[in-house]
């Protein structure tokens, strides 16, 4: 396997641009002051974006995936994001080497 240096050069300007993103926000809430109200609403965010992700392969795939995505859907609901997500790995792994 070879890397051509426009390759590289491209995943770079792509990670460049990702950091540069998410920074800028943070930068930039910062001198925002929100009302409780939207900080709510910026707060289901999160779960909200991992349902939209999650959805789809709880509509089109088996027992397994299904079920998952339903555990990670409850988990979302008391556990931050990443807890929630390691969650529904956790259960399709599990269900599926069981055989469901």
């Amino acid at each position: 396997m070879t890397l051509e240096f426009s390759t590289l050069l491209a995943i770079l300007a792509m990670a460049v641009a990702t950091v540069l993103t998410r920074v800028s926000g943070l930068v930039l809430i910062r001198h925002v002051k929100l009302s409780a109200r939207a900080r709510q609403a910026l707060e289901a965010i999160p779960p909200a974006v991992l349902m939209a992700v999650v959805a789809p392969t709880a509509l089109m795939t088996g027992a397994a995936e299904t079920l998952a995505c339903a555990v990670t859907a409850l988990a979302a609901l008391r556990l931050p994001l990443l807890a929630a997500t390691a969650a529904g790995v956790v259960c399709v792994a599990a269900l599926r080497a069981v055989g469901l």
